[in-house]
C-alpha cells in the first residue's frame, strides 16, 4: 500500500483528469443506437470507510458495470454490478464499492450493459479518493442553490463555470448544502438582467413549468446534468448531497399552500415525487430508517473530521409565526428523533472536528409571507424576537446546552441557502439564551442562480456578522458576481481548520482560521 502527501494527491488528480478525460463525453461510436449510453455522466459520493458510492444513468434497461482500480491504467480492476436499471428508477443506478484501500486514489469506469443483448455501452471515467485513517491534510467545499430564479445553463458564459472553479480546488469532497434543484423555477430561453443584459439559456421541456409529475422532477436533474463543468465536476469529486425547499417547491411544509401555477393541490403528492427523484439521482446509500430514504447521516475522515449532514425539512412542523413556547409537533425543525441522533453522535465523536451540514442558517431571519396581517411567518430556526429561545429555537437551545453540558468542542457549522456569503461567530455574551459555548457558522452561496441579502439576525444566540458580502439589489443574476462557494482546510499536522469564502472565480473574498479546542 502507498501512501501520498497532499502535493502529491493533488498531483495525481491533476494528471488523472488529463489522462482519463481528455473529453468528458463518451466517443462516438458507430452502432450508437444499438449500445446503451451513459447520458448523464458519472458520480461518486459518501466516502465511509473502505465504501464509496458510484452513480451513472444509461437510456434503456441496462446494468452498471463499475470496474475500480487504484492505477490509472486499470492492471487489476475489482468489478461490481448493479441491479437493472430500467424505467422505475429512470434508468438511474448506484453501486457501492467495497474494500477500498484507505487513502488511495481510485480510478474507477463505468459501462451499462444491455438488459437484453448483454452489450455494452461505452465507458465513462472518473476517480476518487479513499477515506483517511490516519491524519492528513484535508480540503472539502460546499455551497448551495443550483439553476435558481430562472438562471439556467448560460452557453454565452460557459455554462455553470463557478463548478470549474470549485474542481480546480481538488477537494476532497463536496458537500451540497441543498436547492440541488428549483423544480418551482422554469428556465426561459432568456432573462433581461442588470444593465439591460440579456441571460440566455439553454431550455427544455422539463423547465418550462413548474414540477409536479415524478418525471418533471426527474427531468430538473437532468438538465443540471446536461452542463459540461457540472459533469467534468462530478466525475472528479465525491458528493454529499443534502436537501431543502426547491427540491420540491419554494419554502415547503406541512403548511404550504400551493399557488395558482400548479394543477396538484396536495403538498404530500409533491413531496413524495420529489424525494424519490431526489433519490435517484443523489449519490448516496439508502438509509435503513425511512424506509430506506433517510437523508441525515454521518461520514467520517479519519482522526481529524467528521460531517454531520441534517435535514432540516422533512420532519419539521408547519411554517408559521414560529413563537411556541413548549417543543412538540408545531415547532419541530430536525424533529425528536434526529435531534437525538445529532446529540449523541456528536458526544461520540473522536473526530476533531465536527462539521454540521446545514441546511439552512442558525440566526438568520428567513420570512414566508404572513401568518396574518401584521404577523410574520417563518421559514428558517430563527423567528426575529432577540429573547429567550421560542418556537424553532427550541431545538437549537437544547443542542447547544448538551454539547456544553458534555464537554463537545470544535463544532463548525456550514450552510448555504439566503444566496450571499457570510461568516457568524455565536457568542453567549451576546445572546439572550446563554447556555452554550461560541462557535462559528459560515454561509456559501448560490452556484448558479439569483443572488440575494443580507437577511436580519436574530440575536436570541448572540451572532455577530463577521463578514458578508451580499448584492447591493435583490435576485441579481450570476452576471453580477455574487455568486460563492465556501472551503474548508485542515491541517493534517497542527489541526487547524481554515475556512475561506471564494467567488465565480476561485478567488478568495474572506478567510479565518480556527484552533482547535482542547
Amino acid at each position: 500500500m502507498t501512501h501520498f502527501t497532499l502535493g502529491r494527491r493533488r498531483l495525481l488528480q491533476a494528471a488523472g483528469a488529463s489522462l482519463l478525460m481528455p473529453s468528458l463525453a463518451p466517443a462516438v461510436i458507430a452502432s450508437a443506437n444499438d449500445r446503451p449510453q451513459l447520458t448523464d455522466g458519472v458520480q461518486s459520493g459518501d466516502l465511509l470507510g473502505d465504501r464509496a458510492m458510484v452513480w451513472s444513468r444509461t437510456d434503456r434497461p441496462a446494468r452498471m458495470v463499475v470496474e475500480w482500480d487504484t492505477r490509472s491504467v486499470f492492471g487489476n480492476p475489482r468489478r461490481v454490478v448493479s441491479p437493472l436499471a430500467d424505467a422505475r428508477t429512470d434508468f438511474t443506478a448506484r453501486v457501492e464499492l467495497t474494500g477500498l484501500p484507505v487513502d488511495q486514489a481510485i480510478f474507477y469506469r463505468v459501462r451499462f450493459e444491455d438488459a437484453q443483448t448483454g452489450v455494452s455501452s461505452e465507458p465513462w471515467f472518473g476517480h476518487l479518493r479513499s477515506a483517511p485513517s490516519q491524519r492528513r491534510d484535508l480540503r472539502f467545499v460546499w455551497s448551495g442553490d443550483t439553476v435558481g430564479q430562472g438562471f439556467g445553463i448560460n452557453p454565452d458564459i460557459g455554462g455553470m463555470r463557478i463548478y470549474e472553479a470549485m474542481r480546480l480546488r481538488l477537494p476532497d469532497f463536496f458537500i451540497h448544502s441543498g436547492d440541488t434543484i428549483y423544480a418551482d423555477s422554469p428556465v426561459p430561453a432568456q432573462l433581461t438582467v442588470e444593465d439591460g443584459r440579456i441571460w440566455r439559456n439553454i431550455t427544455t421541456p422539463a423547465k418550462s413549468k413548474v414540477a409536479e409529475t415524478l418525471d418533471e422532477y426527474r427531468g430538473n436533474y437532468r438538465y443540471n446534468l446536461m452542463d459540461e463543468n457540472v459533469r467534468r465536476f462530478n466525475a472528479e469529486v465525491p458528493q454529499i448531497w443534502q436537501w431543502d425547499d426547491h427540491e420540491v417547491i419554494n419554502n415547503w411544509s406541512p403548511s404550504k399552500q400551493l399557488d395558482n401555477r400548479y394543477q396538484t393541490r396536495d403538498i404530500n403528492v409533491l413531496v413524495d415525487h420529489a424525494r424519490q427523484a431526489w433519490l435517484e439521482y443523489s449519490p448516496m446509500r439508502r438509509q435503513q430508517a425511512d424506509n430506506g430514504g433517510r437523508i441525515y447521516r454521518k461520514l467520517s475522515y479519519g482522526p481529524l473530521l467528521d460531517v454531520f449532514v441534517l435535514d432540516m425539512r422533512s420532519y419539521r412542523g408547519g411554517n408559521g409565526a414560529n413563537l411556541e413556547t413548549h417543543m412538540g409537533a408545531e415547532s419541530a425543525f430536525m424533529g425528536r428523533a434526529q435531534l437525538d441522533w445529532l446529540k449523541q453522535q456528536l458526544k461520540a465523536s473522536t473526530a476533531q472536528w465536527k462539521v454540521v451540514a446545514a441546511d439552512m442558517p442558525i440566526g438568520l431571519g428567513v420570512p414566508d409571507g404572513e401568518v396574518s396581517p401584521g404577523v410574520p411567518r417563518w421559514e428558517a430556526i430563527a423567528n426575529n424576537d432577540p429573547g429567550a429561545p421560542k418556537g424553532r429555537e427550541l431545538e437549537m437551545a437544547e443542542l447547544l446546552a448538551f454539547l456544553r453540558e458534555h464537554k463537545v468542542r470544535n463544532h463548525v457549522w456550514l450552510t448555504a441557502d439566503v444566496h450571499y456569503c457570510a461568516a457568524h461567530h455565536y457568542h453567549p455574551d451576546r445572546a439572550a439564551f446563554q447556555d452554550f459555548e461560541p462557535f462559528w457558522e459560515f454561509v456559501a452561496g448560490p452556484l448558479n442562480a439569483g443572488s440575494f441579502g443580507p437577511n436580519p439576525l436574530d440575536a436570541t444566540f448572540g451572532p455577530q456578522v463577521v463578514f458578508q458580502k451580499a448584492p447591493p439589489a435583490q435576485n441579481t443574476s450570476p452576471l453580477a458576481g455574487f455568486q460563492f462557494f465556501g472551503e474548508v482546510n485542515i491541517d493534517g499536522q497542527g489541526g487547524e481548520l481554515t475556512v475561506t469564502l471564494r467567488d465565480l472565480d476561485g478567488v478568495a473574498v474572506f478567510s479565518q482560521q480556527l484552533q482547535p479546542a482542547v
